[in-house]
């Protein structure tokens, strides 16, 4: 997923319930499935967190000896500014741009 290109919301909005159950025509249905996506996107993002900062990563093991890499500043905060998760689930979802099935 390229989190460049997301435009979710990074604050609270309001969204209309009707347009939120309108796939499933139940909203519970619609939320449980929202949030099982929220859950994807966010390990989704976890996961690329994890491997940006695994490059500077060093094999120190003396606490005391702790500095900043400006370069891992900036990835952090990059990721700190993203939408998130359940905002962007929410977007994908009012887009038809998430698959379910009945089980």
């Amino acid at each position: 997923m390229d989190f460049k290109k997301i435009d979710a919301p990074t604050s609270t909005i309001t969204y209309n319930r009707s347009a939120i159950e309108a796939p499933t025509e139940n909203i519970y249905e619609a939320i449980s499935i929202i949030a099982k996506r929220a859950v994807q996107i966010n390990s989704e993002i976890k996961k690329e967190l994890i491997e940006k900062l695994d490059e500077f990563a060093t094999n120190n093991d003396n606490l005391e000896e702790i500095f900043e890499n400006k370069e891992q500043i900036e990835v952090s905060k990059f990721y700190e500014k993203l939408p998130k998760p359940q905002a962007i689930a929410i977007k994908e979802w009012l887009e038809n741009k998430v698959y379910y099935r009945e089980v």
